[in-house]
């Protein structure tokens, strides 16, 4: 209205709504560095708790490599390099976070560098990060973000090069740096601009540690992809021996000594070298072009010795394999038998082994009629059940077993022989969910599925049942590692919610994973998936 005069009352209430309408767009960009601040803090100590993690992996590691330098030594190696190519990328990130902080706040790189982001004055400054960053260009290609972009690649590169042939394919590190980005216009930029182009320090920092968590996770499954290609290439068994396996300990006049010299748990794609002499307790590597060759088939060596007179019969001998990687094996063998009228055969039913913790049958039988059989055992118990007996309470720690057999004949005991069986631990179960222990699973499988089923190894004789009684459950919630200890082996409700609200490539892990059976209490390995 022409000629309106406000009163001064009035133009005291229009200055005042000015002033809180300022104060409250302060508070609001406040609330963002606030955000900011949190969100850079937990990127902090994700790093950190990567880190930790990365270095007990790397301590497992360098445990095998102390322990077969030959066999593990050019994966770890690569380790190694995988672990100097990350360590040189995050260092350089850290010198463009102390730089970036040094150049906007005009502090020292040495008070930058001790310096929390919570205590900087300029948090929403930009002006000084992109001219760092960006530099005078309208890509990006006259600052420092480009030259990390490239480093970025380098690395990627290189790291996927340290990977088998055939992973590296397949192996996805993240780090994306190339394809087209976009502004909040919808504007098509490249990675550079859109990272860097006009942030503010709070958020220029933040990415910084970002990209530098992307990198202890690059580094994290590539160094878990060759400790895998450790086991890979390793014997596919847990004891390696040399054996003679007698049909019979005894033999009757004019017949045959028969007996399977082998290596325990052999390979029938390979026939091993063996040679063996008689009537000695070992055979020298200098004689062994001089001792009686044996030619096997799928692996196996039959021997064969004429039983022709009376008396203890002895024979050795060595046997030469090609392992997994190359190399040239050697196991020494010897045994003997006697040739008498009474014969005494001992066999295991389930393998050449027994196994601790559960009962394994075995078949004894003594020919020439006698009265009585009596079984004794070094360790454990032996028992009669049915037309089988029974080895039981096997010891832990104990590596061997021997079964010594007493007759009676016309009323007289007496002892037929021996038989010396391997112990072995039971094989540990592996744990499964939805049928899977690694790899990706869509995260509708998984809640279909809640449980953790432990399952005995492929090709194991005895139908064991394994059942989880605890586990831990590890993700990580915005770049924070969260872990939890569940009793049983169900999903909890929490669990399910978290996998029910997990976005792609989604990292679970189940660790500490114990199970209870027959033979008590263990902790077995780890469950480690993706979501896709």
């Amino acid at each position: 209205m022409a000629g309106y005069k406000e009163t001064p009352r009035q133009k005291m209430i229009g200055m005042m709504y000015l002033v809180l309408t300022a104060l409250l767009a302060l508070n609001v960009s406040k609330q963002m560095l606030d955000a900011f601040i949190v969100v850079n803090e937990t990127m902090e100590n994700t790093n950190s708790n990567f880190n930790k993690k990365l270095d007990h992996t790397i301590s497992k590691f360098k445990i095998q490599y102390q322990l077969n330098e030959k066999k593990v030594g050019p994966y770890w190696d690569r380790a190694q390099k995988a672990r100097k190519l990350s360590e040189d990328l995050a260092n350089y990130i850290d010198s463009l976070k102390y730089t970036v902080i040094s150049r906007t706040e005009k502090v020292t790189y040495t008070e930058a560098k001790v310096l929390p982001l919570s205590k900087v004055k300029r948090q929403d400054n930009y002006d000084a990060p992109t001219n760092y960053l960006i530099g005078g260009s309208h890509d990006g290609s006259a600052g420092q973000a480009r030259i990390l972009r490239d480093k970025i690649e380098i690395y990627k590169k290189e790291m996927i090069g340290l990977l088998d042939p055939k992973f590296q394919g397949t192996m996805k590190l993240g780090l994306t740096t190339e394809g087209q980005f976009k502004d909040s216009y919808g504007e098509v930029q490249n990675w550079e601009m859109h990272n860097f182009y006009h942030t503010i320090l709070a958020a220029t920092v933040t990415i910084l540690n970002q990209i530098k968590a992307d990198v202890y996770n690059a580094e994290f499954d590539v160094v878990n992809n060759l400790f895998a290609a450790v086991s890979a290439e390793d014997w596919k068994f847990d004891v390696i021996r040399a054996k003679v396996i007698p049909k019979s300990s005894y033999v009757f006049l004019g017949e045959e000594y028969t007996a399977e010299v082998l290596v325990a748990a052999y390979d029938t794609k390979a026939n091993p070298n063996v040679r063996y002499i008689l009537g000695a307790d070992t055979l020298t590597p200098g004689n062994f072009k001089n001792a009686t060759p044996i030619e096997g088939q799928n692996g196996v060596v039959t021997l064969k010795l004429g039983g022709s007179s009376e008396g203890l019969k002895k024979f050795a001998g060595i046997i030469k394999i090609v392992s997994p990687l190359g190399d040239t094996m050697t196991f020494h063998f010897k045994d003997e038998f006697i040739v008498a009228k009474p014969a005494l055969t001992i066999s295991p039913t389930k393998m050449n082994v027994f196994y601790i913790g559960v009962d394994n049958p075995v078949s004894i039988s003594v020919p020439g009629g006698p009265e009585r059989v009596t079984p004794t055992i070094s360790v454990g118990n032996i028992r009669l059940e049915g037309k089988d007996y029974i080895v039981s309470g096997l010891p832990q720690n104990t590596r061997e077993a021997t079964i010594t057999v007493n007759a009676v004949f016309s009323g007289k005991s007496k002892t037929m022989g021996s038989y010396v069986a391997r112990l072995k631990r039971v094989p540990d179960p592996v744990a499964k969910i939805a049928g899977k222990s690694e790899g990706v699973i869509s995260k509708s499988i998984v809640l279909a599925s809640p449980f953790l089923v432990p399952e005995m190894q492929a090709g194991f004789d005895f139908d064991l049942k394994y059942v989880v009684i605890s586990y831990n459950f590890v993700t990580d919630i915005t770049g924070d590692i969260f872990e939890v200890k569940v009793q049983g082996n169900r999903l909890t409700p929490e669990i399910v919610r978290m996998i029910t609200n997990a976005k792609k490539n989604k990292r679970l892990w189940f660790e500490n994973i114990t199970v209870k059976g027959p033979d008590g209490e263990r902790t077995i390995a780890s469950i480690n998936l993706k979501i896709n």
